[in-house]
């Protein structure tokens, strides 16, 4: 049983609430008394309440509501918040449950719900199989011979195409049945072998390009029943990391032929659009915020986002134009700053083969670890290898900043800060500021800069500057 909070259950979500029709679930759950149970439901990897009810002396209670719930993979959760076992919820919603807290097989029994008497002859099934699977790859470390090996390997082989046969049998019988699209789901594409192909050979990327090809065959964009399953995001997350290039441009091609093929069923495109904008407004690689520009501008901004609310929309709007400014590739804003002693020093005055941005604060525990460290790097070799270092003091007072540049000797850095005149006009003439420009919401933040002041990296560590220092300059006496 998998522990769980009741607060990791509830679902502070941004999606209007789905459309229902009518649902009346009963349910006993023995031995508890007089406590409360919930009916839980997942939304791609987040469980939450779909619905709650009190059980009465005798164990009994009712989920019921004058809506219809969305289909999908639902869970009864006890008193203790212990997820006890799940409910498939389809068509049919009126229904009854009898159960154990201890939910061994033979323990719970459905009654007029056909999705789930399907559902709890299949888990029993496949249950058995995993476990002689497991038994015989256990024997493979102690075989002596090959021949034992393979007898191994046949009987793995064997049982694994028995639990495919077992769901296939499904998917043909009731080709409608939510146990039909989570099966579905769980398919994997199989390359063909190289006897089944023309010509009886393939280059080394036929299989890659197969897969990828034939990845999503058996699943449909337009069943918003995937959604409240635990199966599709995480096919849809290997999908992209497994299969789909890197590259932002690659990634937009991705994106909008799934959000593109999915605008007809609304629940599928919301739950598409809310994963894309989360994975990709702070993504896990250097110049994949590319990928939330392009769905801010093709999809959200034209208005076919309206099940954001407004806060929301705010932050990704604010998000949006801070990242629009200061993409891989790019020409760099402008910083018309100042240096210590007020005198001009804006950014687009530096000449140099790299430059190195630092937004920074003397205040910020992580500044005051990551900047001598930045000051040691570039004092030993980067200096020498001509990259400059334009320092922005964003936060901490002027005298922190004067005193932590001397006492930690930060000599031929370019030191600058936006003063308050500055910062009062540019607020007053309704201009971005330079926090916005290079999305700078933590300390320290870096950016690298080429000789014509176009980004080249951004948010990345010190130390991964300098390989891209070092790459660029090998490609450089190379070119």
């Amino acid at each position: 049983m998998l522990k769980i909070s009741l607060s990791s259950l509830l679902l502070v979500f941004f999606i209007n609430a789905f459309p229902q029709t009518g649902y009346e679930i009963k349910l006993t759950l023995k031995p508890y008394q007089n406590s409360q149970v919930y009916l839980g439901y997942y939304y791609g990897k987040v469980k939450a309440v779909a619905d709650s009810a009190i059980l009465d002396a005798k164990s009994n209670c009712v989920f019921k509501g004058k809506e219809k719930l969305p289909g999908g993979v639902y869970f009864i959760v006890s008193p203790k918040k212990e997820i006890l076992f799940e409910v498939l919820i389809d068509q049919q919603q009126n229904f009854s449950i009898a159960a154990d807290s201890a939910p061994m097989p033979g323990n719970i029994k459905f009654t007029n719900s056909p999705d789930n008497d399907l559902f709890q002859s299949y888990t029993p099934f496949v249950a058995k199989k995993g476990k002689e699977i497991a038994d015989e790859q256990a024997l493979l470390s102690s075989a002596k011979t090959k021949t034992d090996s393979s007898k191994i390997f046949e009987q793995i082989k064997k049982s694994n195409q028995e639990i495919q046969d077992y769901r296939n049998d499904i998917i043909k019988k009731y080709p409608n049945s939510i146990l039909t699209v989570l099966l579905n789901a769980l398919k994997e594409p199989i390359v063909p072998t190289i006897e089944k192909l023309p010509g009886k050979k393939y280059d080394s990327l036929f299989a890659y390009h197969y897969y990828k090809a034939h990845y999503w065959d058996s699943v449909s964009f337009t069943d918003d029943r995937l959604v409240r399953t635990p199966i599709f995001e995480p096919k849809l997350e290997k999908y992209y990391k497994d299969l789909v290039p890197p590259v932002a441009d690659s990634i937009n091609r991705e994106v909008d032929w799934m959000l593109l093929y999915s605008r007809t069923n609304k629940e599928m495109f919301k739950f598409l659009m809310v994963h894309f904008v989360q994975k990709y407004i702070n993504p896990e690689y250097m110049g994949q915020d590319a990928v939330f520009v392009h769905i801010f501008e093709k999809f959200i901004n034209t208005g076919q986002a309206d099940f954001f609310t407004d806060k929301y929309r705010k932050f990704v709007n604010d998000r949006a134009y801070s990242l629009m400014a200061n993409l891989i590739g790019q020409p760099a804003p402008n910083l018309e700053m100042v240096d210590s002693l007020n005198k001009p020093a804006p950014l687009f005055n530096v000449d140099a083969k790299f430059i190195v941005v630092c937004f920074w604060d003397p205040t910020c525990s992580h500044c005051k670890e990551l900047v001598p460290k930045l000051d040691s790097i570039y004092q030993a070799k980067w200096k020498n290898e001509g990259v400059k270092i334009y320092g922005v003091m964003t936060d901490g007072g002027k005298e922190n900043w004067i005193k932590f540049i001397k006492d930690h000797n930060l000599k031929d850095w370019i030191h600058v800060y936006e003063t308050k005149e500055q910062h009062d006009a540019i607020a007053k003439n309704n201009q971005p500021s330079y926090k916005q420009l290079y999305d700078v919401y933590q300390t320290p933040t870096l950016f690298l800069l080429d000789k014509d002041k176009h980004i080249i990296a951004k948010k990345l560590t010190y130390e991964q500057f300098d390989e891209v220092i070092d790459l660029k300059l090998k490609n450089a006496k190379s070119n």
